[in-house]
């Protein structure tokens, strides 16, 4: 019996798993999703495609050289958004207990569950009735914490379930790539690579010291991931409907200068918040405040994205179009909302892969160091 369950769920390939409930012709056939256009990237791509090598984030040309033949579609947020509220809702009707960690995967708490129905035996009916109620293929993992369970859905894809008993944690981990643990991205997997780590086992054997001199704070934190600990817990949902910043400044202003470099690093800031939640927003609002306390907002409706380049220069366009007083400022906001669970790769479709390379680096910067030790130079202007 476990003291602590966790059970992970992930939708298995879910963009194009939706996409093939809409249209059976693409059952069966290699399939991207991603931009269209030149510089396009492969948000998605069906197991089909990946016999080629094809994977997410990688520039849509690449991916149509290795397989001629794939067909690519732009793909349908909206209709994302709909399939995972649907599946949210099944799991809610009967878990204890759950997290919805992005748009297409959940944690569970099935702690003590054991004496009454089993977890496993439990998990796998839970399973079964999400696939017959929403169509949806989704694989899941077992084990005693969110870390050796999401691993173990990783494992049992496509479509299939993983239980690892208490106690053979080690011995389930010990053999896999480091690759396999959440969190390391190519900058860390090169660089343990330099250090000859590939192997989990490996990982677990280096002196936590050493690690957290290589790695800084998440150094520690890959030594505990190699011993299969994790105490996170599992954090009942809630939906988090909008995020915003505002700023008063010090005395009303004319600096658009300033005013619009203040803009930038709100929208970096509230950007990276969102990539770090797994969140994508849909609608942009920004607000001006005048001398004299009239206050005005203007919205806009954008493709799901967290993409901060895109997001900077929708709010400068809004900007421009609400500011027509030429008046002193008091106060400016930018606020997100129509958020939705989803790690940003769900919305590549026109970024260059060296834009992704770039924010994923910045972005690991700022986890490792601190959000204020990596900035746009135009952010530096507004610290007066």
């Amino acid at each position: 019996m476990y003291d602590r369950a966790v059970l992970h769920l992930d939708l298995d390939s879910f963009f194009v798993s939706v996409e093939c409930l809409k249209n059976s012709d693409f059952l069966g056939k290699p399939l991207l999703i991603g931009g269209t256009s030149a510089r396009g990237v492969v948000a998605s791509c069906s197991y089909e495609a990946r016999k080629f090598g094809i994977h997410s984030a990688m520039p849509m040309k690449m991916a149509l050289r290795l397989c001629p033949d794939a067909l690519v579609i732009r793909g349908d947020m909206d209709s994302y958004s709909k399939y995972s509220a649907l599946v949210t809702d099944i799991i809610a009707e009967d878990a204890p207990t759950y997290e919805k960690s992005s748009i297409d995967e959940f944690y569970l708490d099935l702690s003590g569950m054991d004496k009454y129905f089993g977890c496993f035996k439990w998990s796998k009916e839970l399973r079964q009735k999400v696939i017959k109620e929403s169509g949806l293929p989704i694989s899941f993992g077992l084990s005693i914490n969110k870390l050796v369970s999401k691993i173990g859905t990783g494992e049992s894809k496509p479509n299939g379930a993983h239980f690892v008993p208490r106690g053979t944690e080690k011995e389930f981990l010990f053999p896999l790539s480091v690759k396999k643990i959440p969190g390391i991205g190519k900058v860390t997997y090169k660089k343990l690579s330099f250090m000859g780590v590939r192997k989990i086992e490996t990982l677990s054997n280096i002196p936590v010291q050493l690690l957290e001199r290589e790695f800084g704070k998440q150094g520690r934190k890959l030594w505990e991931k190699s011993h299969g600990i994790d105490e996170t817990p599992v954090v009942p949902y809630q939906e988090q409907k909008s995020m915003s910043k505002e700023r008063t400044f010090k005395e009303d202003t004319l600096d658009m200068s300033h005013i619009k470099n203040m803009m930038i690093k709100m929208v970096d800031d509230l950007a990276f918040d969102l990539r770090e939640d797994d969140k994508l927003v849909s609608t942009l609002t920004v607000k001006i405040r005048y001398a004299d306390f009239n206050t005005f907002t203007k919205q806009r409706r954008i493709p799901y994205t967290a993409n901060d380049q895109f997001l900077m220069k929708q709010v400068l366009e809004i900007f421009e179009k609400l500011y027509d007083r030429r008046q002193l400022i008091r106060l400016i906001g930018v606020k997100f909302s129509g958020l939705v669970s989803g790690s940003y790769q769900i919305s590549l479709f026109d970024d260059t892969e060296k834009e992704i390379r770039l924010m994923e680096e910045r972005d690991w910067i700022k986890r490792r160091f601190g959000t204020d030790k990596i900035m746009r130079a135009s952010s530096l202007k507004t610290k007066r």
